[in-house]
């Protein structure tokens, strides 16, 4: 109705002032999108939209995620430390290794769920509680391995690692690179390490190359370094792909996840094993 009533005051114009109704055209594809903002990255939904115009938003979100990290990091380095210099809680864990495995199936079933499950980890406190248990049986791992090293390598992979990740950190911050953009390459480069670590779980028992595990070291080392970049350049919210500001747990878990596969990984190239 409202369209044929239009039309018959178009004709009575028309028959008065001799003018004809003309629609406006449709809108080009450059105004159609523009004011779009930038796909946000998302695990379950890879590509989601999120304006990331009110940057308070965007800075509460990096500082509750730098926040969690930092809590999670002093608790493993405190069990780092307590495994490598108190004796007799050394001497335990070396000798009761089955805590080792119970720890890593508690890491493994957590990690699973915080990554692959979106309700979890996005539902307070669940989130910070599943993320508090994956933080303590990680550490735990790493405080083990730490135990098996001199305390004086130790120390120097821990300050190498807190030297590398800062240094990564102000990069990714400060760069117009965006990492973000090189899916692929860490793809590819997965894939390599992958392939890499089952032939030298064949090779290496039989020494037939001995510099073999350092060399893989220092892959995994340079690997996790690239992904320290990549999860922090997710956070920033200006480069091709960003993380939902829901997604805190996710983004703290991934970053803290490189710090300790980085420390790990120096650990073994720097590190000198006890007598």
């Amino acid at each position: 109705l409202l369209f044929i009533q239009l039309s018959l005051a178009n004709k009575g114009n028309d028959s008065t002032s001799g003018e004809a109704f003309v629609a406006p055209p449709p809108p080009t594809y450059e105004e159609a999108i523009a004011g779009v903002s930038a796909p946000c990255y998302n695990d379950v939904e890879m590509l989601t939209e999120f304006t990331w115009d009110d940057v308070n938003i965007r800075r509460v979100f990096i500082r509750k995620v730098y926040s969690i990290l930092m809590i999670q990091l002093l608790v493993t380095v405190a069990i780092v430390a307590l495994f490598t210099f108190c004796d007799p809680v050394k001497d335990y864990i070396q000798a009761n290794p089955g805590w080792y495995w119970a720890s890593y199936v508690v890491f493994f079933v957590t990690y699973l769920t915080l990554s692959c499950c979106s309700a979890p980890r996005r539902q307070f406190p669940w989130n910070l509680i599943l993320l508090a248990i994956f933080t303590l049986s990680l550490s735990y791992m790493t405080g083990m391995l730490s135990s098996f090293y001199n305390t004086k390598s130790v120390v120097m992979c821990l300050g190498i690692t807190a030297a590398v990740c800062l240094v990564v950190t102000v990069f990714s911050f400060q760069t117009k690179l965006d990492v973000t953009s090189c899916q692929g390459i860490l793809f590819i480069f997965c894939m390599v390490m992958f392939i890499s670590g089952l032939v030298l779980a064949i090779v290496l028992p039989f020494q037939y190359v001995p510099w073999l595990d350092a060399i893989y070291a220092a892959l995994g080392a340079i690997l996790f370094t690239m992904f320290l970049a990549f999860d922090t350049q997710l956070l920033m919210g200006n480069k091709r792909y960003t993380m939902s500001p829901e997604e805190y747990v996710f983004a703290t878990l991934n970053i803290y996840l490189d710090i300790v596969y980085i420390f790990s990984f120096f650990l073994q190239i720097f590190g000198t094993k006890r007598d």
